[in-house]
C-alpha cells in the first residue's frame, strides 16, 4: 500500500492531520486492505487449526454413528444430565456476540473515536461467535436432520425457544450481518481497486458504492437507526436464552427473575473481555500500535469492570437468597453448588471474577497503563463464564430434580471435547483467513472524482425518491409477513394445542423480521443515481 493510504489509514484512527513516526507500510498493509502476503506463521496457524477442525468433525461423526452414548450426557434421573457441554457452549458463543455489536453499535452512536478502529473485529467477533452457537445446537441434536426441520415447522410462541429460534439466529444474526456489509462497502471499493485477486468479491461487496458525499452522509444515517434498533434486540435476545431457564418452576436453580438479566450482563462480561484478548492480538501479530492505541483498551476495561461489578452483585445477590430463605429444593442445589460437589467450579468462578475486577479497578486508579493485566482480566473473565454456564446448565439436572431421583453426575467425554475444541478452531480460522482478505481495521474514508452538478442533483434528489418508495415497501412487507407469522406461530383463532394453521409459519415471522432489517439495505443501496462524471473512483 502507498504512504498515502496509510496517512489516509492513520488520520482515520487516530484523528491526526499528519502521519506520526510509529506509521510504517507494513501497518498499512495489513491493517487497510488485503495484502495477500501469506507468512509461513499464518500457514502454521491455519494448518494446525484446520487440523483441529477436522478432529472436531471426526469427533463428531463418532457421535452420529453411535448416537449420543459416545457422550457424557444421561437421562435425568438415570444417574446423569441431558444437557452437558454442547449447551453451555451455546450461552457461550451466544453470550460472547452480544458484546461484538453492542460496542460497534455503542462506537456508532456515542461517536466513540478511540474504539473506532475495533468496529469489523467486534462485528466479525458477533457473527462468527452467532455461527459457533447456532452449530453447537446441532450437535446436541441427537437427530439434527429432524431437529431443523421440526424446530422451524412446529415451533410456539409460548416457548422461549421459539424467540431464541427467530430473534437470534433470525433477526439478530441477519442484522449484524447486514451492518457489517454495509459498513464494509467502502473498503471493499478500496480493495476492488488494488486487489489483483477476487475483485469480483470486493466489487460485489461494493455493489458500486462510488464515495459520494451523498452515499457517505446517507450510510451515516442508515448505520445511526440500526446501531439504535439493534441494542433492544440484542437485550431481547438474550433475555430469551435467560428465560428458556429462568421460566421453568420445576428445575429447582433454574426458576430465578435473575436469570434473564444475568445473562444479558454476563454476555457482556465474557464478549468483552473476549474482545480485548482477540484486539491485543490483532493488534500483535498486524503491528497495529499505532492504530489501536492503548486508549481504546481503556475504554474497553472500563467498560469491562463495571460489568463485572454489576454481575458480582448479581452473584451475592442470588447466592444469598437461594442459601437463606429459598425452599428445601433451591437449598439443596445452592449448597451442592457453594460447598458440595461443585464447590471447586464455583470458587473458581468467584476467584476468576473478584481477580478481574481487582486488576481492572487497579488499572482504573492508574489510568490503564498496563495492556498485558487487561488481557489477563479478559481472559480471567472468560474462564468464569464458561465455568459460570456450567454451573448454571449441570448442576440442576444432577441435584435439581424435584422426584426422590438419586444424585447423578456429568462427565464430558472427549467427543464433547472434541466437538467443542473443533467449533473454536473454527471460528478462529474464519478470523484469520478474513484478516488476509479484508480490512480489519476500517480504512479512510473512500471518496469518488467530483461529479457534475447535474449528477449531483440526481443522486441527491431522484435517488432519495427512489430509495424512500423501495425502502417503505420493504418496510412494510416485512412488517405484514412478521404480524402474520407470529400470529399463526402463536394459533391465533385456533385451539392452542393443534398444529400451525400454516406450515412452517415461523419461518414467515423470521423472514418477515429479516426483510425489515434488509430494508436498511434496500435504502442505502438504491438511492444512488447516475455514475458520477470522471470515472472510476479512486481513494482520496
Amino acid at each position: 500500500m502507498s504512504a498515502q493510504g496509510t496517512i489516509e489509514l492513520l488520520d482515520r484512527a487516530s484523528q491526526r492531520e499528519t502521519l506520526t513516526a510509529e506509521a510504517t507500510p507494513e501497518h498499512a498493509a495489513s491493517a487497510s486492505g488485503p495484502p495477500f502476503v501469506l507468512g509461513a506463521g499464518w500457514w502454521v496457524a491455519v494448518t494446525a487449526l484446520a487440523a483441529l477442525a477436522g478432529f472436531g468433525g471426526y469427533a463428531y461423526y463418532q457421535q452420529l454413528l453411535h448416537g449420543e452414548v459416545v457422550t457424557g450426557m444421561r437421562t435425568i434421573g438415570a444417574g446423569g444430565a441431558t444437557w452437558g457441554l454442547y449447551i453451555v457452549f451455546v450461552v457461550f458463543f451466544i453470550g460472547v456476540s452480544f458484546a461484538g455489536i453492542t460496542v460497534a453499535a455503542l462506537i456508532r452512536l456515542l461517536d466513540i473515536q478511540d474504539l473506532k478502529p475495533l468496529s469489523r473485529m467486534a462485528e466479525l467477533l458477533t457473527i462468527v461467535s452467532l455461527m459457533m452457537g447456532a452449530l453447537c445446537v446441532v450437535a446436541d441434536l441427537g437427530r439434527p436432520i429432524e431437529g431443523l426441520l421440526n424446530l422451524p415447522r412446529y415451533a410456539r410462541t409460548s416457548s422461549p425457544f421459539f424467540g431464541t429460534f427467530s430473534l437470534v439466529i433470525g433477526g439478530y444474526l441477519f442484522a449484524s450481518l447486514v451492518y457489517f456489509y454495509l459498513a464494509g462497502r467502502a473498503d471493499a471499493a478500496h480493495c476492488a481497486l488494488r486487489a489483483k485477486r477476487l475483485r469480483w468479491v470486493y466489487r460485489l461487496w461494493a455493489s458500486g458504492y462510488r464515495g459520494t458525499q451523498a452515499e457517505r452522509d446517507r450510510h451515516h444515517r442508515v448505520s445511526f437507526w440500526l446501531a439504535l434498533l439493534i441494542l433492544p434486540l440484542l437485550v431481547t435476545a438474550h433475555s430469551t436464552l435467560g428465560f428458556i431457564f429462568g421460566i421453568q418452576g420445576g428445575r429447582p436453580g433454574w426458576f430465578n427473575a435473575l436469570q434473564a438479566p444475568g445473562f444479558v450482563v454476563m454476555a457482556g462480561v465474557s464478549g468483552t473481555g473476549l474482545l480485548i484478548v482477540v484486539a491485543a492480538a490483532i493488534r500483535r501479530a498486524l503491528r497495529l500500535e499505532a492504530v489501536i492505541t492503548p486508549r481504546a483498551f481503556r475504554w474497553l476495561g472500563n467498560m469491562l469492570l463495571v460489568l463485572t461489578s454489576v454481575y458480582l452483585y448479581f452473584m451475592v445477590a442470588e447466592e444469598l437468597t437461594a442459601n437463606y430463605a429459598a425452599l428445601a429444593s433451591e437449598k439443596k442445589i445452592a449448597h451442592e453448588i457453594v460447598f458440595g460437589a461443585y464447590a471447586g467450579l464455583f470458587w473458581t468462578v468467584v476467584g476468576s471474577l473478584v481477580a478481574a475486577f481487582a486488576i481492572l479497578f487497579a488499572q482504573f486508579l492508574r489510568g490503564g497503563r498496563s495492556l498485558a493485566w487487561t488481557v489477563a482480566a479478559g481472559l480471567l473473565v472468560n474462564v468464569a463464564a464458561v465455568l459460570k454456564r456450567y454451573l448454571i446448565v449441570v448442576p440442576s439436572q444432577t441435584h435439581g430434580t424435584l422426584l426422590p431421583y438419586d444424585p447423578g453426575t456429568y462427565t464430558p467425554t472427549w467427543v464433547e471435547v472434541g466437538v467443542v475444541a473443533g467449533l473454536f478452531a473454527l471460528g478462529t480460522l474464519i478470523y484469520l483467513v478474513f484478516i488476509k482478505l479484508f480490512p480489519i481495521v476500517p480504512a479512510a474514508p473512500f471518496e469518488g472524482r467530483p461529479s457534475s452538478p447535474a449528477a449531483a442533483d440526481a443522486d441527491g434528489e431522484g435517488g432519495r425518491r427512489t430509495a424512500a418508495a423501495l425502502f417503505t415497501l420493504t418496510l412494510l412487507a416485512g412488517l405484514g409477513l412478521a404480524v402474520t407469522g407470529f400470529l399463526l406461530s402463536a394459533r391465533a383463532w385456533t385451539q392452542p394445542h393443534l398444529d400451525p394453521v400454516v406450515p412452517y409459519s415461523p419461518v414467515v415471522f423470521i423472514l418477515g423480521v429479516m426483510l425489515c432489517f434488509a430494508s436498511a439495505a434496500v435504502y442505502e443501496l438504491t438511492a444512488a443515481g447516475p455514475r458520477p462524471a470522471g470515472g472510476s473512483p479512486t481513494p482520496r
